[in-house]
């Protein structure tokens, strides 16, 4: 009781490093658990949006186009080039994959990439304001989304991967005015975790913005929370309860 913040904070990082958060699912089971967990936090739209994860030499596994996020499971993924051939799976992948390949290419720190259009954020993109993070659960993404003010329009062209990637930066969330959001991580649960909260973040800004002026975070207290709510191990307890809920609500998500 006699420890200040700093060491408090220290024991329960070292604390959580020993826990396990997850079942050693694959990545394509990874996957699958992050589309169902996304369609029951609305983030479906038809058939709009996409998630990918890199792997080795230059591919990354993806959805395959017409099917929503409610309908994939571990085997129906494809396996795709940079290019979009695919190399393991039916089917083709979307179109709009193809800026995916340019962030890979930008960022090798990044694994997996989400994105979508759910209700809140497409809403809040059509005002081309930024996303304001002013309330402690959504501080991961506290100076760490950024905003693309100006609509490329359909995203199957080299020159709008160009103009996301760059757009992103080395942030790990972006709005895209009148479009969507998209977020990057490090592993698959974190970018689960990042897309679950943009979508939240979003929500509560309309509400906020509704009721009257959103005052901000303390900056140095917000880059606290920022960082310890990044932690790995955090994003790992994140992802497993995700996990959990679909599991029970999706027996389907696995193929036998």
């Amino acid at each position: 009781m006699n420890l200040g913040k700093p060491e408090l904070m220290g024991a329960a990082e070292q604390a959580m490093s020993a826990e396990q958060f997850t079942d050693g699912w694959t990545d394509r089971q990874k996957i699958a658990l992050t589309c169902r967990s996304l369609f029951d936090a609305g983030h479906d739209s038809g058939l709009a949006g996409q998630i990918s994860a890199r792997q080795a030499h230059g591919t990354f596994l993806t959805q395959r186009l017409g099917l929503g996020f409610d309908e994939i499971t571990d085997a129906n993924l494809l396996l795709v080039d940079e290019d979009l051939r695919v190399l393991e799976g039916d089917g083709m992948a979307n179109p709009a994959n193809r800026f995916h390949s340019w962030i890979y290419r930008a960022r090798p720190d990044v694994e997996c990439i989400v994105h979508t259009h759910p209700l809140h954020a497409a809403a809040l993109s059509m005002l081309e304001v930024p996303l304001q993070v002013a309330q402690m659960d959504m501080t991961p993404l506290y100076d760490d989304c950024a905003f693309l003010p100006l609509w490329p329009g359909v995203p199957v062209g080299n020159e709008e991967g160009e103009i996301i990637s760059a757009a992103l930066g080395e942030k790990r969330a972006i709005l895209l005015a009148h479009h969507g959001q998209l977020v990057v991580g490090g592993t698959i649960e974190e970018a689960c975790a990042l897309a679950h909260l943009i979508e939240r973040a979003a929500q509560l800004q309309l509400l906020a913005m509704s009721a009257g002026e959103i005052k901000p975070l303390p900056p140095g207290l917000a880059k606290e929370a920022h960082d310890w709510t990044s932690l790995p191990k955090r994003n790992e307890a994140n992802f497993g309860y995700y996990a959990r809920r679909v599991l029970r609500r999706h027996p389907d998500v696995f193929e036998a």
